[in-house]
């Protein structure tokens, strides 16, 4: 089983990334906003804040136009950060490419032991759909990680939302069986949180003593609690999580300060 090495084995530290939306053109934009800039900046105060990460969690759509240049730049811009990454797709994202871009590395390794934890990641993506849903074999991949080991504590990672958020047009573009994830889940005692990208938007609440857990992109936010699709005022950033030893696990987001950003709905959209 892939492990890495933790600075501090008692309190690990993971930086999440999510839907940077990256184009093979870096002057391209997406709604008005430069997305390698905006992860650029995003990378600049994550490496200011974070100086030992012992794992980056790239949670999908890393790319807008599923591009090899696209996914290159993303490997470039985060490589500043000195730590190993794991990549699973969302749904803009092209997998067989991203699997170039990835080549001779273990950024597509999606069971990774780090601390007192084991770390699944799902592809939740579905080619040609924007919902997501989790295939037999991935519902086995996770079955088996958590039947393996029982006195690890588990964090699982996916792209699409399991649960409703609040927001009413995102509903339908959800993962389509939850229950079949909650199922294996409940098998498991030991899962301690759930953690996934695609809305846009924080989110930490519980569900049968299990974390709930989304963030913001590096790129573009969603407003909360929107009925139609709409894009916040809020600044790109990240999600910190600290997994310690006995469970228990410490997370929070951090934006870019001074982030001057007007929407621009006439552009290419979402």
């Amino acid at each position: 089983m892939p492990s890495v090495s933790a600075v501090n084995p008692d309190a690990v530290l993971l930086v999440q990334l999510s839907d940077s939306h990256l184009f093979a053109d870096a002057d391209a934009t997406l709604l008005g906003m430069n997305t390698r800039e905006s992860l650029q900046r995003v990378v600049e105060l994550v490496r200011a804040q974070q100086p030992a990460i012992d794992l980056i969690l790239a949670t999908g759509d890393l790319s807008q136009d599923g591009t090899l240049a696209s996914y290159q730049q993303f490997r470039d811009l985060t490589a500043s950060l000195g730590a190993p990454a794991r990549w699973i797709p969302g749904n803009h994202d092209e997998p067989q490419v991203m699997a170039q871009a990835a080549m001779h590395s273990d950024l597509l390794e999606p069971v990774v032991d780090i601390g007192n934890w084991r770390i699944t990641l799902l592809d939740s993506a579905v080619p040609g759909s924007v919902p997501g849903y989790l295939q037999d074999a991935q519902l086995q991949l996770l079955a088996q990680a958590l039947s393996e080991a029982p006195g690890r504590h588990h964090l699982v990672c996916f792209h699409h939302h399991p649960v409703p958020i609040g927001c009413a047009w995102m509903e339908p573009i959800g993962l389509r069986n939850p229950e079949a994830l909650f199922a294996v889940l409940e098998r498991f005692p030991q899962t301690r949180a759930l953690l996934w990208g695609h809305v846009h938007q924080e989110i930490d609440s519980e569900r049968d003593g299990v974390r709930l857990l989304a963030s913001p992109s590096t790129c573009i936010q969603f407003a909360p609690g929107s009925e139609d699709f709409q894009v916040s005022e809020q600044a790109p950033g990240y999600r910190w999580l600290r997994l310690h030893g006995d469970g228990r696990l410490e997370t929070g987001v951090e934006r870019v300060k001074g982030f001057a950003f007007t929407v621009d709905y006439g552009s290419n959209g979402y």
